[in-house]
């Protein structure tokens, strides 16, 4: 089966069309004959799929089935969203709270959860994803023994457990299929799942899903330990996760293990760094164990001018998400000194220096719109209108290419509309230069994947 996407523009060429035959581009031209499937493009730019490649399907798919708190604002808001929760559930019914962060109702606790949810197990995730708290409903809920090495049953905190909530819960897993319907109206081709507790039973949910065309998005998956991909391609193996947390940084001797053992699988390493202790240590790591074309840091949350040299030296790509300088900002200009505010997911000047960067959302714990991600990029303000880097600034063409490379080569292989590329591909509703000027999802007209419409 063919499909001719008709008037388009393409690489800043109007009036050209566009032929697909099994599942890749094979001719552009502005005289193709009829034949097949038509798609009219109505002058619209037809850019390749974006690619989102850092991103936690699982974790966006519970989020949606989950009580967000974000935008509660005050505690008094935080206590009616929870209060509002119970009254919709049974009593015993579990309660499932994201997004909570300090600086809107303090350091919670146990018996803090105790008294807004007295009838429910609540579990409560900070906004960084690294910490739950549970209250004592939810801790004999999920039972005694074998608890992790994170778990303070005392103060109801869980740090990094992830894994082992998921399995004492046993809820039935949320659907995944929203969740690819609401990529793909984004024009998302492919996602790089980044998950370091993805196992064979969790790659093979997301392959079946992929397979019945519930996420029909093309998946790499990172993990923290071996993972084998299907004969069928349903997803491929992404580098090996090393995840961080500068209060249990790991010594140098156990990280410059885990590169080798990557090594052994034959993967490069991508590494969690949101501070600056965790970006020195992988510094130090990779300077050791040496780093490979395709490792990764994760994030870049705050990277100092220092620290720039020896990224490009050692050929080491940044993954970052530029919605955080939205979502998070004014957080960060309360928090942050002035003088370290330039640090923050630096963009512009790791283009400058040469460092291969590319751009993700980090979903569930930022947007998943690549279209906010992009006009945060261009902007670097806050929520409440904080400039945060304006140095960092890039216009919206250069930011629009951070989600367009390979998700096996992001920051170093760029992704192109030509004969023979696969027909993963984006089409807009106006030239794109007019699209760029207020990027938005709403310009997204129809999504491709291998030559199908997966959306519009």
């Amino acid at each position: 089966m063919t499909l001719t996407i008709r008037d388009v523009e393409v690489a800043g060429r109007p009036g050209l069309h566009v032929r697909i035959a099994a599942g890749r581009i094979v001719e552009i031209g502005p005289g193709l004959p009829r034949g097949g499937e038509e798609l009219d493009g109505c002058g619209g730019a037809l850019i390749p799929g974006l690619c989102d490649h850092h991103i936690h399907l699982f974790g966006l798919a519970a989020q949606a089935v989950s009580v967000p708190v974000e935008d509660a604002l005050t505690p008094a808001g935080f206590a009616a969203r929870i209060a509002e929760a119970a009254a919709a559930r049974p009593p015993g019914a579990w309660i499932r709270v994201t997004g909570y962060h300090e600086t809107l109702a303090g350091e919670l606790n146990r018996a803090d959860l105790d008294r807004l949810a007295p009838r429910h197990p609540l579990r409560v995730q900070h906004q960084t994803g690294s910490l739950w708290i549970l209250n004592s409903l939810a801790l004999a809920a999920l039972g005694e023994g074998d608890d992790p090495p994170g778990l303070e049953r005392e103060t109801g905190r869980l740090w990094r457990g992830d894994a082992w909530l998921r399995s004492r819960v046993r809820e039935s897993p949320p659907p995944l299929a929203p969740i690819g319907s609401r990529l793909a109206a984004c024009g998302i081709t492919a996602v790089t799942d980044a998950s370091v507790t993805m196992d064979a039973e969790g790659a093979e949910r997301l392959a079946e899903a992929h397979r019945a065309g519930h996420l029909p998005q093309r998946l790499t998956l990172m993990s923290g330990s071996p993972l084998e991909a299907p004969a069928d391609g349903a997803f491929a193996v992404g580098p090996v996760k090393v995840l961080l947390d500068d209060h249990s940084l790991p010594d140098l001797d156990d990280f410059v293990a885990r590169i080798a053992a990557a090594r052994v699988q034959r993967r490069p390493v991508a590494v969690h760094c949101v501070t600056a202790g965790e970006l020195a240590l992988a510094l130090a790591a990779f300077e050791t164990a040496g780093s490979r074309v395709g490792d990764r840091i994760e994030h870049g949350g705050v990277i100092p001018a220092e620290a720039i040299d020896a990224l490009k030296r050692l050929k080491l790509t940044v993954v970052t998400q530029p919605a955080f300088i939205h979502d998070r900002g004014d957080r960060y200009a309360a928090e942050v000194a002035p003088q370290d505010r330039p640090d923050l997911y630096r963009l512009k000047s790791l283009l400058d220096a040469g460092v291969p960067v590319a751009a993700s959302s980090d979903a569930p714990y930022a947007t998943s719109d690549p279209w906010a991600g992009i006009a945060a990029a261009v902007a670097r303000r806050s929520r409440g209108g904080v400039d945060l880097g304006a140095a960092e600034r890039v216009d919206a063409a250069r930011a629009l290419s951070l989600y367009l490379d390979a998700p096996s080569a992001p920051g170093r292989v760029a992704r192109r509309v030509v004969p023979g590329a696969l027909a993963d591909l984006c089409l807009l509703d106006a030239p794109l230069a007019q699209a760029l000027r207020a990027p938005s999802a709403a310009r997204v007209r129809a999504t491709v994947v291998g030559g199908v419409r997966v959306h519009g």
